[in-house]
């Protein structure tokens, strides 16, 4: 599927000016860059303009003028992604979402909050802790909600929570013709026609741009602890993973980290890991009594399969400090390996596969004789392999892998990318996963965006 595009031109410039405001559109090299450019290794974007409209009457007026005028449009969150998601691949207007983030209305009483796409999910949480609520999912940097919608972005609380697409109600999105829809519903319960919202959720502004979302919210927990616990083996660190998914305890996080992650977030980030294959795992409970329990039961299984030293925390600080260590695990990397660049992989498969993935990251990456970094998700079957590289020759090494990974992942009943989305670094695995149903995927993109302005370039191989 090919679509003709037109170059973004002075008077598209006026008119769009006339929709958003003269100080709303910019094509100065300095804005131009920080919108062609994202957290990933991909090649820069080409966006001829940034726009930041206020309203989601000024996105869906834009999205007209763009489609009635062959504009591609590719929809800007803050650019932590990691795949190329929100970079342009054939021009136009980047759509910058960033001055959309208001809270509209948090409805405490139903456990929900209505936003712009705009406010970063740690914004967003730091003025609900007044309500005592938050919103789960947490991939880590300060992504927008907008972002983690059209990306479907998880983290390390999905095992508990789930995904995005787990906690949203409602959404309203503006079409490529121009039109604003609502989708979903704030009722919990929805059995009424087509599911419009999950459709849209995940599909990378490939279908719509989203301007508003009603979001589930959970109470803050009144007792957290945090559990750390090192394994003489990988092996024997994912088989725990399958064995405290398999005990009927319900951990708000469980992470895997290779011994050579523990090593550097140890000796350069101030963790008392050793430099063994380790598990993190956090717990929530509103009784002591339940917290113990689960403690001891995770104790119990660690210690079955050989773990060399089990630690327990109940204090928020230092549990606060892990997870931040964590989170920043990815930043302490790249700060000591300089001159080099990262590729970061990121597949998921069932948990009783996960072993089976682990073992054959392990056997290929040894076959090749390279350096890589494990972390992830483990509670939820995602893996992130995170490949140092310095030049061309190195970059196809690893890219090589990871198609590699990806293949045996989908193989094992999983998927090319768990959370981080397709964007253009995942789309040539697209046939393999998803088959005779990325026909039908090209259906409904073509019945909603018959001039494929919106993102092209992403999810489908060949779509420009």
């Amino acid at each position: 599927m090919t679509h003709h595009f037109n170059p973004f031109t002075d008077a598209d410039g006026d008119a769009l000016r006339a929709i958003v405001g003269a100080d709303n559109l910019s094509t100065r090299g300095a804005d131009l860059d920080l919108h062609n450019r994202d957290q990933s290794r991909h090649p820069m974007g080409n966006a001829q303009a940034v726009l930041w409209p206020q309203t989601a009457e000024q996105v869906a007026a834009v999205l007209r003028y763009c489609n009635d005028h062959r504009i591609p449009v590719t929809p800007w969150g803050v650019g932590t992604s990691l795949e190329a998601n929100p970079l342009a691949r054939y021009g136009g207007v980047s759509l910058s979402l960033e001055k959309m983030a208001r809270i509209l209305e948090v409805h405490a009483d139903d456990f929900q909050v209505t936003v712009e796409p705009g406010i970063g999910h740690k914004d967003l949480n730091a003025q609900l802790a007044r309500y005592g609520l938050f919103f789960p999912p947490d991939p880590g940097a300060n992504a927008t909600i907008g972002g983690m919608l059209a990306n479907n972005a998880a983290g390390i609380r999905t095992v508990k929570y789930g995904a995005s697409k787990d906690n949203v109600l409602k959404m309203r999105v503006a079409l490529a013709d121009g039109r604003l829809i609502s989708v979903g519903s704030r009722s919990i319960k929805q059995s009424s026609g087509y599911d419009l919202l999950h459709l849209l959720v995940g599909s990378e502004g490939t279908l719509g741009v989203i301007t508003q979302a009603t979001l589930k919210l959970v109470p803050v927990p009144s007792l957290m602890s945090a559990v750390i616990a090192s394994f003489p083996s990988v092996q024997a660190a994912v088989e725990a993973v399958v064995a405290v998914r398999g005990s009927g305890l319900d951990p708000a996080a469980l992470e895997f980290i290779d011994a050579k992650q523990s090593a550097l977030l140890r000796d350069h980030a101030g963790v008392d890991l050793e430099e063994k294959p380790t598990l993190l795992m956090e717990f929530h409970a509103v009784l002591p009594a339940a917290l113990d329990y689960g403690l001891e039961q995770v104790r119990q299984i660690c210690e079955e399969l050989g773990a060399s030293r089990i630690k327990t925390t109940t204090d928020n600080a230092e549990r606060t400090k892990l997870w931040a260590v964590r989170h920043h695990a990815y930043e302490t990397l790249v700060r000591l390996h300089p001159g080099y660049t990262f590729l970061i992989d990121d597949v998921a498969v069932p948990i009783s596969q996960y072993p089976a993935l682990i073992g054959y990251v392990e056997e290929i990456v040894a076959q090749h004789g390279i350096r890589a970094y494990m972390k992830g998700h483990a509670g939820d079957g995602n893996i992130h392999c995170e490949f140092p590289y310095k030049n061309a020759e190195e970059l196809a090494v690893v890219e090589k892998i990871n198609d590699l990974i990806v293949t045996k992942a989908i193989e094992l009943g999983g998927t090319a990318t768990g959370e981080h989305g397709v964007g253009t670094g995942k789309a040539h695995h697209m046939p393999h996963e998803h088959g005779e149903a990325l026909e039908v995927m090209r259906g409904i993109k073509a019945t909603l965006d018959p001039n494929g302005i919106l993102n092209p370039g992403k999810i489908f191989p060949d779509v420009g």
